[in-house]
């Protein structure tokens, strides 16, 4: 095989795998994207957090009101600070989004923007693991989850397989703002469970998870030649 660099190639082996798995908390982040007084990607994101809670993760809530758009602030703004941080922290993450004019909302997508692929030599979201949902004004549309979950891979995250799509969410909430039994909670409840589960299983592993050939063949190449280099 000629076009192999035989010093990079790897055969995949379950030795490479953790031999021990991590006993903390599953650290979890959850996204929402809409600044509505009664925003019901929030409360998804509320019912979400509870049951993550029950379920023995550790749970935290970004709260996007302040957060400039990209590019009208630099990285050192406040709330900038917070959800990288945050990012970060996370081994796992959840997003959910308002499907708006047949798309994720400008609040959401924002927010993802704000995420770099690479803070120094962290990448803060490469290998973590990710759920998508989504609520509707109107019927059923995947239209949000399924721009969601390009995002998560182009961002280099473990995407669940599970999702969620609340239909006519104003009608699946009390006066109390909690969510009503129904087949749509119970697939919030499906999805939270998978993602728990999905998380203890690879997160010790994510870097493995995520290691390429192509980017250790380029990081060898530049090695090479700083260490041959004839001149400062």
């Amino acid at each position: 095989m000629p076009n192999i660099d035989e010093a990079q190639f790897e055969v995949p082996d379950i030795t490479s795998f953790a031999a021990r798995y991590s006993t903390h908390k599953p650290r979890i982040l959850l996204l929402y994207g809409s600044l509505r007084k009664r925003s019901f990607s929030r409360l998804v994101i509320e019912e979400s957090a509870r049951l993550l809670l029950r379920m023995g993760a550790d749970v935290k809530i970004f709260d996007p009101s302040g957060l400039p758009l990209p590019d009208d602030a630099d990285d050192t703004h406040a709330k900038v600070k917070e959800l990288r941080d945050l990012v970060v922290w996370s081994e796992g993450q959840v997003w959910c989004s308002p499907e708006r004019h047949g798309s994720m909302t400008g609040i959401m997508k924002a927010q993802i923007d704000w995420i770099p692929l690479s803070l120094g030599a962290v990448r803060p979201t490469q290998g973590k693991t990710l759920a998508v949902m989504q609520v509707c004004g109107g019927s059923q549309s995947f239209n949000a989850v399924n721009q969601l979950r390009i995002l998560g891979r182009w961002m280099r995250m473990l995407t669940i397989p599970n999702q969620s799509s609340v239909a006519k969410a104003f009608l699946e909430f009390d006066e109390n703002d909690r969510m009503k039994p129904s087949g749509y909670y119970n697939r919030i409840v499906d999805v939270m469970e998978e993602l728990v589960r999905f998380t203890l299983l690879t997160r010790d592993n994510a870097a493995c998870l995520v290691d390429r050939y192509s980017e250790r063949v380029e990081s060898a190449e530049e090695l090479m030649k700083r260490v041959n280099q004839t001149s400062l």
